[in-house]
């Protein structure tokens, strides 16, 4: 007897944004939605999550009370086709911590932790789409075989809707947009 996997439904259809925002958090989490489809994440591992953890705590310190920057929830790029990411970091504008979905125009800046398997995605798709959406700064953080994790900065050309590349740090940043930052990622 062989055993066969049956993929649900909605994993062979385009989902509406009516349709995933009935759906409950345990069914999103772990998913994105990408031109209607449903995107599987696999798991991220304990270093992954370390460095996202410690990104987002320190943008949220660093970020006056105008900022929070959290991890783990879906921003909206668009509703048709629905379009959901779900950043590693976000920061987004404190006044808007009720407010669901999380748009592009909540947004300040975005972080993705690069892992095996999301290299193409994180350092090709998201960077457009992002750019696209109109977020203003994106940070894509690399994790070096040298164990020092490299973190490439990109800054929003609203003219072209396309990222300038910034500065490139390694181990630790130090900066001063979007706003002062300094954080030392070199236990992470």
């Amino acid at each position: 007897m062989s055993a066969e996997m049956v993929a649900p439904a909605w994993m062979h259809a385009q989902i509406t944004a009516e349709e995933y925002d009935s759906w409950s958090e345990e069914q999103c989490a772990g998913i994105e939605i990408v031109d209607g489809m449903v995107v599987v994440s696999p798991s991220a591992s304990k270093r992954h999550n370390r460095l996202a953890r410690i990104l987002a705590n320190t943008l949220d310190q660093a970020g006056d009370t105008t900022w929070n920057a959290d991890t783990d929830f879906d921003v909206r790029l668009q509703d048709v086709p629905l379009t959901n990411r779900r950043p590693d970091v976000v920061v987004y504008r404190a006044d808007s911590i009720d407010v669901s979905p999380t748009r592009p125009e909540h947004v300040l800046l975005v972080v993705e932790v690069v892992s095996p398997g999301s290299e193409t995605t994180d350092r090709v798709v998201k960077v457009d789409q992002y750019a696209k959406a109109g977020i203003p700064f994106y940070w894509r953080v690399e994790q070096a075989a040298t164990g020092l994790p490299l973190v490439y900065t990109y800054l929003l050309d609203p003219a072209t809707r396309q990222y300038r590349e910034g500065e490139v740090f390694t181990g630790a940043i130090k900066t001063t947009v979007p706003f002062p930052v300094e954080a030392d990622l070199t236990g992470a």
